[in-house]
Parts: structure tokens; sequence; C-alpha cells
């Protein structure tokens, strides 16, 4: 027996648990499985080590022996009583972890192998209106479904599915490597435990031939660019009776020209007047909902950030919903008429006075609008 500390061996602290030991070793024993590292003798050893090491701290009587009298209390050479060798020693059984790990590759069951369909992932765009509000969507979706000439047995109709005569109908083959006798997928039928000496020509023995299928996605109100929807049991179906994999259906949403998203909060610019930014005044803005009234104090200035209340998004997992922030931009006037520019030219010469006057401002910059205007 190896004197290296059996904690160290499988990477875990002396106060783990039994979940965390049982999850290291499993990712030692798929890295270092001799299945995975063919002709290599240092996997081989390693492999042996992390399997003893396992054996003995996932039994609780083993695991407290070694804990108060350490390799001595369970090495059967020095005057322990349990014996911890290669395999658990006293009869463990790794069948039930090897079968998680490699589909019942090291446990001797004989047994016809199932695969479980693989997941799908799907693409949606929709507008930031529907993201806001939430809609319901269907889809189409590649798939399979059973083959209507051979009704899935995968054989020419007229003939029949032998048992394979390479494993004998149980799908998986025993290979002897180094030390271990490993279970393996059978290579002629792989896994089916079936051999289709006369294929159907429409699924060319498959059983089963591509389709397509709708799908109806419920998108929530709330939901944001990039997040996904998982619809169990909509993937690619299995085989031989194992379960479908599920649908993710990826949600994109559209740039809107005038809102940007932001969380649940949304942020578009504001364009007012001259005459609005100084003076003040109620302007219409827009909502996902439809217009509202803002009010805008006088003396505005580019850049303020004014917010609408309860405008934004709705959260996807909480009432909580986010506000509307309107960024002001004071518009410059173009194309003015004379007597337009007359009056901007009397207001700038005002303002001017007022500057070289020394004195402190009498009037404030609305007043002097007003007086120009009215």
């Amino acid at each position: 027996m190896s004197n290296k500390d059996l904690y160290e061996v499988l990477g875990v602290s002396r106060s783990a648990s039994d979940d965390e030991i049982k999850k290291a070793f499993r990712k030692l024993a798929m890295k270092y499985h001799p299945d995975r590292n063919p002709d290599n003798e240092e996997a081989v050893e390693k492999f042996k080590e992390i399997q003893n090491a396992y054996a003995i701290l996932s039994d609780p009587q083993k695991k407290a022996a070694y804990d108060q009298y350490g390799h001595a209390g369970v090495d059967p050479n020095m005057g322990g009583g349990f014996g911890g060798g290669f395999g658990g020693g006293a009869g463990f059984d790794f069948s039930d972890i090897f079968s998680q790990m490699f589909g019942g590759a090291a446990g001797g069951g004989g047994r016809q192998q199932s695969y479980q369909g693989a997941d799908l992932q799907y693409a949606v765009e929709i507008t930031l209106e529907e993201a806001a509000a939430g809609l319901k969507k269907r889809i189409t979706i590649p798939t399979y479904k059973e083959c209507d000439i051979c009704h899935g047995s995968g054989a020419k109709p007229g003939t029949s599915v032998s048992t394979c005569g390479t494993c004998g109908g149980s799908g998986t083959i025993h290979v002897r490597q180094a030390i271990f006798q490993l279970q393996q997928t059978c290579p002629t039928c792989h896994g089916s435990g079936k051999q289709i000496k006369d294929p159907c020509t429409s699924c060319r023995g498959e059983g089963r031939v591509k389709t397509t299928k709708t799908v109806e996605v419920n998108i929530p109100a709330g939901i944001d660019d990039g997040q996904r929807i998982r619809l169990s049991g909509e993937g690619e179906p299995g085989q031989h009776g194992a379960p479908s994999g599920d649908l993710y259906v990826v949600v994109h949403v559209k740039a809107h020209k005038t809102f940007e998203r932001n969380g649940l909060d949304l942020h578009c610019e504001l364009p007012i007047s001259f005459a609005t930014a100084a003076l003040g005044g109620e302007v219409e803005v827009p909502t996902l909902e439809g217009k509202v009234k803002l009010t805008i104090p006088k003396e505005t200035q580019t850049g303020r950030r004014m917010r609408v209340k309860g405008k934004g998004i709705k959260s996807l997992r909480s009432s909580a919903t986010g506000d509307l922030y309107c960024h002001v931009l004071v518009e410059t006037p173009v194309n003015l008429t004379d007597r337009q520019k007359e009056l901007l030219e009397e207001f700038e010469r005002i303002s001017g006075e007022s500057r070289s006057s020394g004195k402190a401002r009498d009037k404030s910059f609305t007043d002097k609008l007003r007086d120009l205007f009215d």
C-alpha cells in the first residue's frame, strides 16, 4: 500500500464531506481511467491509487480507522483489519459510480444502452416592445419521427432484426486492458444489441427520419437580450426509449430607434426648443405604452436627465418596474427668418449690456426672454 496521504491523493481536505470525496474521486477517475489512457502505465498506477483511496474514505468504518491510526488502521499487513488493496479491499463495489461516469462501462450489466436525445438551441428575434410586454411565439424546429416504412424497426419491410452476433444482444463487450477488465459499447451494434442485415431504404436503418415540428414558446415580460428559455423534453428524441433532450430558445432583442435599455430602465434623448429650455413648458415624451406629458423647468440645459417613474421594463422575478430617463437635448434653431434673427440679435444686445455694466444680475435669463418676446 502506498504511504501517500489518502486525502491528498483525492485532493480534498480532512474535513471534506462524503459528497465532496465522491465528487473528487469521479473527477480524477474520469481523468486517469485506463480506457482513456491506453498504454499509459503511469495513468494505470494513478488510477489504482485513486480507487484505493476512495474505497477507504467512502467507507465510514475504514475512514474512521484511517483517521485515527493512519495507514496502519487499514492495512492488514500492519495489523489493521480492513485491507485496502486495488479494487477497494473488502469487496468494495465501484459499479454504481462507473455506471454514472461511463454509461455502465464498468458495471457489468449486459443491458442495451440508451442514449438521451441531444439538446437543441434556437434563436428568436423580438422587438423591445415585445420584450417589455411578453408574448407567445410559435417556432418551427428540426426533429425526428418514427419511419413510416419500417415503423421504427430500421429493417426493410419483409425482413427482421436479428440479435447482434458480437455482443449477444447485450449492447456491450468486455475488453481486457492491463489488469482491468472493462465493459465497452459494442462496436458492431453501437449499443442497440441488434443487427439489421437489410436496412430500410427510407431511414437507412435508423428507424426514424428527419422532420420538423412547431412549438409554442411563452416569452415572459421583462426578458432581456441574450437570455434563454428552456423547454424540457422538446429537444432531439432519445434512442431506444431514452428521454428526449431539451430545447433552449435564445432571445435576441432588436435595437430600438428611440430607446436604449439598461437593466429595467429605459433611456432616450428628448429634443426641446431653445424657447422651451429657457422659459420652461410642457412637452410630450414617448414611452413603450404611448405618450405622456412631462414638465420642463425653466432654464433647462442640454444633458439634464429627467425621470418618468414606472415607464421602464417590468422585472422578470418581482413586481418591480424600471423608469424612463429622458436626456434633454436643446435644439439650436435653423433657417431663421429675418424677424427671428432681429429678435435674437436684440436679445444678444440686452445680454451684453447686462454683462458689461459690472452690476449683479438684475434679471434672469428667462426674464430677459420674456421682455424681448413680450
